[in-house]
């Protein structure tokens, strides 16, 4: 397979990478980020999103976030709506502040769906249902979140065919995209293969993401293990925001700006002007008051400093 020559970066940090910050991030701040991540070039931003404040108190700015952005043409502006409460509170605003795409997430581990949303695989498939009806209903695009698809913090290894079957009930439901996440960050190059093998009997590889955390430093080379197989789209957060919960003090999300420069020099295209991300970064990781967690990013203002 010829790897891909353009590469469009979906940048998480305004939503997943800031959600489990513990200290309160202002709505200027995170409008700020997500400012100078499109204007780095961003052309799908995950801005915040719409749950119950008593579960993830750092997204209760939601509509405050979507109302204060300027939104750039060409940019697609995602949330996430766990079910039809944050749905109906996603469109409550005028609709030129509507999201345009929403996210539902299922996992393909089952113990990890009852102990994160207490249901099964197929029960939460079942509530997002309507969801994803009324979103394409009113001309919103649908992305899913297929979370937990090379290992569990619960169950160990994940098989092919459980990924393989949520896919194929999100497909069922009319879920138009989906991400293939690895959660926890224990895959490897071949495992990621497969698992996205297992997506493509139910999805194009144009419908298809990569979404990979960097607990054990694999995140790039299972991106690299993803392009090899045609895919284009990844997920990234800017200076590596968001820890994982599952393995302490591990990072999460792997860095926009370490995928960024292993593309460009891959001599893939990503229309993302590499220094403007970095500075992106600087901005939330000083508003955090830490250092960006990002090689490139450090290895870059190093050699600007020198």
């Amino acid at each position: 397979m010829k790897l891909p020559t353009r590469v469009k970066l979906v940048d998480v940090g305004p939503r997943d990478g800031l959600q489990n910050e513990k200290q309160p991030v202002s709505a200027e701040v995170k409008i700020g980020l997500v400012h100078r991540l499109q204007d780095a070039g961003l052309k799908e931003i995950e801005v915040t999103s719409f749950v119950s404040p008593k579960w993830v108190p750092q997204m209760a700015d939601n509509a405050q976030v979507m109302h204060g952005i300027t939104r750039k043409a060409g940019v697609l502006y995602s949330v996430l709506t766990p079910n039809m409460k944050g749905f109906e509170a996603a469109i409550a605003a005028p609709r030129e502040e509507w999201p345009d795409e929403i996210v539902v997430f299922g996992a393909a581990s089952e113990a990890f769906s009852q102990k994160n949303i207490n249901c099964s695989i197929a029960e939460s498939i079942e509530r997002f249902a309507p969801v994803v009806a009324a979103a394409l209903e009113k001309g919103i695009r649908v992305r899913g979140a297929m979370s937990c698809t090379v290992g569990c913090p619960y169950e160990g290894e994940i098989a092919p065919a459980k990924v393989g079957y949520l896919a194929q009930l999100m497909k069922g439901i009319g879920v138009q995209r989906v991400d293939v996440a690895d959660t926890i960050g224990v895959g490897t190059p071949r495992k990621v293969q497969a698992a996205m093998e297992a997506t493509l009997a139910h999805f194009d590889v144009d419908a298809i993401s990569g979404h990979f955390h960097d607990t054990y430093g694999q995140a790039l080379v299972n991106t690299l293990a993803a392009l090899e197989m045609g895919v284009w789209n990844f997920q990234s957060s800017s200076a590596g925001l968001g820890g994982c919960p599952y393995a302490k003090g591990a990072t999460g999300n792997v860095a926009t700006e370490d995928v960024v420069y292993m593309l460009h020099g891959m001599g893939i295209e990503t229309g993302i002007d590499l220094d403007k991300l970095i500075d992106a970064g600087v901005y939330i990781s000083q508003a955090l008051g830490r250092e960006p967690n990002s090689r490139a990013s450090k290895a870059i203002r190093t050699k600007r400093a020198g």
